[in-house]
């Protein structure tokens, strides 16, 4: 298994090739190019940085329909897509800061793809050359501002509302794989990826005829049933097997304080 992260060292972001408890630099990101300098770090979790830093955070809504009923929802005929500006990227270890705009904010946790290779246009059974890696990611949601707005940038894109992490896995069959989230080590959400109904190379393929996907993009790909409140002082917890753990406590905004 190859996997990659982003490290904090000496104030520095550096993306690095992880063996064990060694952290090999690389020159570059990864799906750039990037290789080995010949230097290395020891690393701890505390090190860790979101994995990528995308030029844009792709979604689909609605991509279980177990999670489609519990919100009322009818599940899509074609992939409901929208995007969270790469402002709301944070990383395992971080904080995810509660707005003061809305009263009822809500974990999602969901597979995120890295894209490798620029894709436009591509068929479905050409998607998995198009990807890089995986990684944990959390889709969080300001749902009354979602049911309020209409539409939902400023329920998906606060800042702080993407934690990606605690790394990117690059030799893993998603195809069927449990997507597991708790809440103070509560147990709230228990899926598994075969139960999407618009399966991966499909979604990949619909979202590259919509948009250019670039290296660096991640797509986030939907969530199972189970959502719920965060409030302050809660510890998130996201884990998907065969990558690892997310993990990010729960603050109030600093001007509601």
């Amino acid at each position: 298994m190859s996997r990659f992260a982003r490290l904090s060292k000496n104030g520095t972001l550096v993306y690095v090739e992880l063996e064990g408890d060694t952290a090999h630099e690389l020159s570059h990101a990864p799906w750039e190019g990037g290789t080995r300098i010949g230097k290395e770090h020891g690393w701890t979790e505390d090190d860790l940085r979101a994995p990528v830093r995308p030029g844009k955070v792709l979604c689909v809504g609605r991509n279980y329909a177990a999670h489609a009923k519990e919100l009322g929802n009818e599940v899509p005929k074609t992939p409901l897509l929208f995007l969270k500006p790469s402002s709301s990227v944070i990383g395992s270890g971080e904080a995810i800061v509660l707005p003061v705009e809305s009263t009822r904010v809500e974990h999602e946790a969901e597979l995120a793809v890295v894209i490798g290779k620029t894709a436009k246009n591509i068929r479905a059974e050409d998607a998995f050359a198009h990807v890089f890696g995986y990684t944990c990611g959390g889709d969080i949601t300001a749902r009354d501002l979602q049911r309020s707005d209409g539409q939902w940038s400023r329920a998906k894109g606060f800042d702080t509302f993407c934690p990606l992490g605690p790394w990117i896995e690059t030799k893993l069959d998603p195809s069927a794989i449990s997507i597991r989230c708790a809440v103070n080590d509560q147990a709230r959400q228990d899926g598994n990826t075969r139960d999407m109904v618009f399966q991966l190379p499909e979604l990949i393929a619909t979202m590259s005829r919509a948009m250019t996907l670039e290296p660096g993009d991640v797509l986030l790909t939907g969530t199972p049933e189970g959502v719920g409140p965060l409030v302050a002082g809660d510890v998130l917890t996201i884990t998907i097997e065969g990558i690892g753990t997310l993990k990010c406590r729960v603050e109030p905004s600093q001007s509601s304080a």
